[in-house]
């Protein structure tokens, strides 16, 4: 069938295999450009393994160490008429660019928030790797059923304590308006943070400890965003900023339990970049936007790939986390530098419909958007017929 871009409001609702293949492959180029990470990971567990940040930090872990890979996502597969996911297609061309190159990868599809799949995944790892060194946490989910009481947790995207008006960004449209949130009520908060806080990871951790599946000097980490104080009532300060302090919570807890194990947990704080997840969140398109033109004509702009390579070479695996006052490692310090949050400041006051593709880079949003789902890359022919039943290698065994 021929697969053509259908977008509904924050979301693309078809995939393109070869498109999601060849930005896959984008991505393996970009590590291996780099050469190999010195005393890298050598297996790996990624939670949330399909898309965005976690699949690049699946990337990055095998091609730029040569690690063996287990992903865990909750994707759709394609049928021989219609698409599936493009999570899942990412998944597939991974797996084919590692068997290539000689690299363990195995992946599994399923509810990772359930027990079912803690130990499906649990007994991959002793009967295929042993014990995994590293664990990666990165799972984006608007809602999570709790694996002992069976209730089911929805995230909300509010602010927390009075409303929140601010500009926007009409991702649709290209018009820049004007927002207005209502603040956060009832249990909304809970329920946010059982959905996007520390529980399931500290959850996954506890059995893979219990399983003995952990290396000794094993390292976790989960990721987060803290932003500039004009998304704060919509992000830090919001909801999901709570769900993320109680991310915060679970990392000292966890350095504790991986004590004994000479092992250490991480929250990395990283770059505003559109993905699936961040694309949802009202405000933030228009901010990264602006940030994407200050970025890229300072040359300091970097994509989730470029995020999760130097997480891991320049941080983790070189001795020199250079963690914050908080003991998180910020590898969104380059959209932080006070220059760079000036002119985007002074860009936001001034931002409006018409003069956004001066201020902003829309069109660069816009890109990196249709990407995610495989289109607009360079050397995929769109108008060729595509085979949307493409499988992934180790869920066919």
């Amino acid at each position: 069938m021929i697969i053509a871009p259908k977008i509904r409001g924050f979301i693309c609702t078809t995939a393109h295999p070869e498109g999601c293949a060849k930005h896959v492959a984008g991505q393996i180029a970009v590590v291996k450009s780099r050469g190999l990470i010195g005393n890298g990971p050598k297996k790996v567990l990624v939670i949330g393994s399909s898309t965005g940040y976690g699949l690049s930090s699946r990337i990055a872990a095998a091609f730029g160490s040569n690690a063996a890979t287990i992903g865990v996502f909750f994707e759709k597969p394609g049928e021989p008429a219609k698409c599936g996911t493009a999570d899942w297609y990412n998944t597939a061309a991974f797996e084919k660019e590692a068997a290539a190159a000689g690299l363990y990868a195995r992946s599994f599809n399923g509810d990772a928030f359930s027990d079912p799949v803690k130990s499906e995944v649990i007994a991959a790892i002793k009967a295929d790797l042993g014990q995994v060194d590293l664990v990666i946490y990165s799972l984006a989910s608007p809602r999570r059923t709790d694996p002992k009481s069976g209730e089911v947790y929805k995230s909300v995207l509010k602010p927390v304590g009075e409303s929140y008006t601010a500009k926007n960004l009409n991702t649709t449209t290209g018009v820049v308006n004007e927002i207005t949130i209502a603040p956060a009520e009832g249990d909304d908060e809970a329920q946010t943070t059982a959905v996007m806080g520390g529980e399931d990871w500290e959850l996954w951790t506890d059995a893979l400890l219990e399983a003995g599946v952990l290396a000794d000097g094993v390292r976790t980490v989960a990721y987060s965003y803290i932003g500039p104080e004009v998304t704060w009532p919509i992000y830090k300060n919001g909801t999901i900023g709570k769900a993320k302090e109680d991310l915060e919570r679970v990392q000292r807890a966890l350095d504790e339990k991986l004590a004994p194990l000479n092992g250490k947990a991480w929250v990395s704080v990283n770059k505003a970049l559109v993905t699936q997840a961040s694309s949802a969140i009202p405000v933030v398109p228009l901010y990264i936007s602006l940030l994407y033109k200050v970025m890229k004509a300072d040359g300091t702009h970097e994509d989730t790939i470029e995020q999760m390579d130097r997480l891991l070479r320049d941080r983790i695996y070189n001795g020199n986390p250079q963690a914050d006052a908080a003991g998180r490692i910020r590898v969104d310090d380059w959209e932080m530098t006070p220059e760079v949050q000036a002119l985007v400041g002074k860009r936001w006051d001034g931002v409006n419909t018409e003069n956004l593709s001066e201020l902003g880079d829309f069109e660069g949003y816009q890109s990196s958007f249709l990407r995610l789902f495989g289109f607009g890359l360079t050397g995929v022919d769109y108008a060729a017929e595509s085979d949307p039943g493409v499988g992934v290698p180790s869920l066919e065994r």
